[in-house]
């Protein structure tokens, strides 16, 4: 599906910087769209959608070496609005004849900004005189600003932390306002894309539902679309957004692998039958899949074998429908930023309960996207407007392999279930506890590993249980929830008290990195 017009638009140059995807979450949370181009493909980029503003990321590359990044010309010609941002900033006073140098006193972490003159970028949130902390995370240093610029703002490491072109709207920082480091850096962006660059925040879920379903239309026409359904919350919001929009021209498919947690197809079944009334058909493979999975202990070949068979039952189902014109997907913008990398690097591997991998080519059909465009957190929002139960739209994400790669060592049917039955036992605790909304993600993993215990007085020699809960923002880097010890009490006694199999539990404490969340 093509990306919708947006009319007022902000396009941010990403230069290669960790941090750029914050900064287009920063200016969506003001009610702006934005999207994200890597340097290569910017100037075609902006003459095709034709922002109404600029924000140049930060960059790992410096401006002083040659064949260094640069922003294109023409948007300096363009007449809107321009920030940069670190790096951002260095190319900017680069490209417009001012200097910068390598080799001088190195800023990383937090900073003070001393307010030298008041700016339409400061304008509500830093006074002139006063000093606020921000974020540094730069090796070189503007020494020269272009002619028409003037120093808003100081740092002890940078005499240019903060400079300002009124009359072009040109608008430069040393440092990061999109991350938290910066306390007030998202009121310093809504100025920009608000008062200097004249945009409404008008940008909205709502907003959003009207224009997918008419670009859904469009593009789908009177054909017929399959929507393979996880019950996870971007396939299903993607699922409802398709069914608005061409009814029971869409089919959605789930494929119960038997890795499923406990009740789960059932339940995302009964939701979509007993509130949507749209077309859905459960293939209960688990026999097939688990038969093939037997004793297999290879994470990759679990996850290949997985992947296989999904695209088998699959496309059996797809036949027996007598096909379909469109397959639809619930890729999110990350994965295409992803694919469109700056280093030029190769799509991600998008996970199987989102991406059911070669399908479409052997399929020979066309993809429906709605939610390329969107954040995890925006597809929340939009699953709200659609409908869906609160309940639903905050699941903790879900690994498309789901049960096989929680379950390390060979899987087995007995394996499985044990473990269904500890992760179900777990959940509960921890909705009972109050915490499943502070927690990004919590699952029960079945070690291969039996010990000693004794329950009664009789000896036992069964499986060990970890338990794993972590706190993240996006999933790329998590930190390991810090339970009360009363909780891991009462979840290890209720599991090894109700679920026959499992003697001992623990809890797992790796953050990511250097660990992963899942553990295969």
């Amino acid at each position: 599906m093509k990306t919708t017009h947006h009319p007022d638009t902000v396009l941010i140059i990403d230069f290669g910087s960790q941090v750029t995807q914050l900064i287009a979450r920063r200016v969506r949370e003001t009610g702006v769209y934005c999207e994200i181009v890597p340097f290569q493909s910017a100037e075609a980029a902006f003459e095709s959608i034709g922002p109404k503003a600029v924000i140049l990321s930060g960059s790992p590359h410096s401006t002083v070496d040659i064949g260094s990044p640069r922003a294109p010309d023409l948007i300096f010609q363009a007449g809107v609005p321009v920030l940069g941002i670190c790096y951002g900033e260095q190319t900017m006073c680069a490209q417009l004849g001012g200097k910068v140098e390598g080799g001088h006193h190195r800023e990383f972490g937090r900073a003070f900004l001393k307010i030298e003159e008041d700016s339409a970028l400061f304008d509500g949130v830093w006074a002139k005189g006063t000093r606020h902390q921000v974020w540094m995370s730069h090796g070189d240093r503007v020494t020269d600003i272009p002619e028409g610029f003037r120093v808003i703002g100081t740092s002890a490491g940078a005499p240019f932390a903060a400079i300002a072109d009124e009359a072009r709207k040109f608008y430069a920082v040393q440092f990061h306002p999109e991350v938290v480091h910066t306390p007030d850096g998202a009121r310093l962006l809504a100025n920009f894309v608000h008062n200097i660059a004249g945009l409404k925040g008008d940008w909205s879920m709502a907003a959003y539902r009207d224009k997918a379903v008419a670009a859904i239309r469009e593009q789908v026409g009177d054909g017929k679309v399959i929507c393979a359904l996880s019950g996870g919350v971007d396939s299903s919001v993607a699922a409802l957004l398709i069914h608005e929009a061409i009814g029971d021209r869409l089919t959605c498919i789930l494929v119960d692998h038997g890795l499923m947690r406990k009740n789960e197809a059932a339940d995302v079944v009964a939701m979509f039958r007993e509130h949507y009334n749209l077309s859905l058909i459960l293939v209960n493979a688990s026999d097939r899949f688990i038969d093939a999975l037997e004793g297999e202990v290879d994470p990759e070949k679990k996850r290949k074998t997985i992947g296989r068979l999904f695209i088998e039952v699959f496309e059996e189902e797809a036949r027996k429908l007598g096909g379909a014109d469109f397959l639809a997907q619930g890729t999110l913008y990350p994965d295409v930023i992803e694919s469109v990398s700056f280093t030029g690097g190769p799509s991600v591997t998008i996970k199987s309960h989102h991406n059911v991998g070669g399908l479409p080519e052997r399929m020979n059909m066309k993809l429906v996207e709605p939610l390329r465009e969107l954040f995890k957190d925006e597809v929340r929002a939009l699953g709200k407007e659609l409908g869906l139960p609160d309940h639903f739209i905050g699941r903790h994400p879900f690994p498309g392999p789901g049960l096989a790669i929680r379950c390390p060592g060979g899987v087995t049917r007995e394996k499985l279930e044990i473990l269904r039955e500890a992760d179900a036992v777990y959940l509960d605790e921890i909705r009972k506890a109050g915490l499943y909304d502070a927690i990004w993600q919590a699952f029960a993993v079945l070690l291969p590993v039996q010990t000693v215990g004794v329950m009664g007085d009789g000896r036992t020699y069964e499986f060990v249980c970890a338990l794993r809960a972590v706190t993240s923002v996006d999933g790329m880097t998590a930190d390991f929830y810090p339970y009360d010890m009363n909780f891991l009490g009462r979840a290890a006694t209720r599991i090894i008290n109700e679920v026959r199999g499992i003697n001992r539990v623990v809890y797992d404490v790796t953050s990511k990195p250097p660990g992963t969340i899942e553990w295969e």
